[in-house]
């Protein structure tokens, strides 16, 4: 391995280890993007279902009911009969979910603005391109 490529895998292992620290306070181990971007989905649509939230995401409805069922016995959201139609079943979040969305958004909004606050904008502008770059083309 090359001399920047060693200090590259090290300082992303360090940052990788801060998100990481970061998630664990929250006790969210085994939460992926997906979890939560359903967790997110449900929190800000009114009456969300599993059919909907298949829909949105453009999955099948098998895909989103593994998904849904991590999510429920994790006690992240609860789903509840619908009152006028039986068939149907409403999806809501619970506190421990609203906390992973809120912890992130903070964390998130944290993290950007002291990298903003450390880099010139010239920096940002490039670290922001390049990241980009690198999350469009990476395949994981």
């Amino acid at each position: 391995m090359k001399t920047i490529e060693k200090e590259f895998f090290n300082t992303f292992t360090d940052f990788q280890c801060l998100i990481l620290a970061h998630m664990n306070r929250g006790d969210i181990n085994g939460v992926t993007a997906t979890h939560y971007n359903i967790i997110e989905f449900i929190l800000r649509k009114e009456n969300a279902t599993g059919k909907g939230i298949a829909i949105a995401f453009n999955i099948s409805q098998a895909a989103i009911s593994k998904q849904l069922k991590f999510l429920i016995n994790h006690d992240f959201i609860i789903q509840k009969q619908d009152e006028n139609d039986r068939r149907k079943f409403n999806l809501s979040v619970t506190e421990k979910g609203k906390f992973i969305i809120q912890n992130s958004e903070t964390f998130r909004k944290n993290i950007t603005q002291q990298t903003a606050s450390i880099l010139t904008s010239r920096e940002l502008e490039d670290f922001n391109y390049l990241l980009s770059k690198v999350l469009h083309q990476i395949k994981l």
